[in-house]
């Protein structure tokens, strides 16, 4: 939240990074059926029109919540890979581990893009572009269809997460991690 008229003036990404960061929580508690101009306008202390100044409509607002969700997967699969032995198998055992790191925190902000992704063209298009650009980068150690069923596994094993009720006991994710990087690491 922004504290007043005047230094909403002065402060232009302040106010941005308010109402994307508003939005984005109304996106992973309530849905994104939650994510109205208004709502997100009040949640953040400016006008329905300050809003406009920024994101000319809900689309618009919606896109610059997904984009920033995939620049922050981008750093924390960066951070993945800073971390890993390097060789075969490099990206795929930093995406898996991400994933579970999240499915871990139980209210990750992928849960409400995996969502998004499912239904919205644009972050569909977003997603694949994104995935087909680090496959691209990441072609001489995780191509092959080994790898490639391991990616699928995960995202399946995360989907599961997403769509399983609350009160649902879910599989031994510990275990689960284990045995997809183990596959990661066997030959191509």
């Amino acid at each position: 939240m922004v504290d007043s008229p005047r230094n909403r003036k002065k402060q232009p990404d302040v106010v941005r990074q308010a109402l994307l960061d508003c939005a984005t929580k109304l996106a992973l508690e309530h849905g994104l059926a939650a994510v109205s101009l208004q709502a997100v306008a009040s949640a953040a202390g400016v006008t329905k029109g300050g809003l406009f100044h920024h994101f000319p409509n809900k689309q618009a607002l919606i896109k610059a919540v997904f984009d920033g969700m995939m620049e922050s997967l981008d750093r924390e699969i960066d951070e993945e890979l800073e971390k890993d032995k390097g060789g075969h198998g490099t990206f795929t055992r930093a995406y898996v581990r991400t994933l579970f790191a999240d499915r871990a925190l139980n209210n990750s902000p992928w849960s409400a893009q995996t969502m998004t992704v499912l239904a919205d063209p644009y972050s569909k298009s977003l997603w694949h572009r994104w995935m087909n650009d680090r496959l691209i980068r990441h072609a001489e150690t995780d191509m092959g269809m080994r790898l490639e069923i391991v990616r699928l596994a995960a995202d399946g094993a995360w989907l599961a997460h997403v769509l399983r009720p609350d009160d649902h006991a879910a599989s031994d994710d510990t275990v689960l991690l284990n045995e997809l990087i183990q596959l990661t690491e066997g030959d191509r």
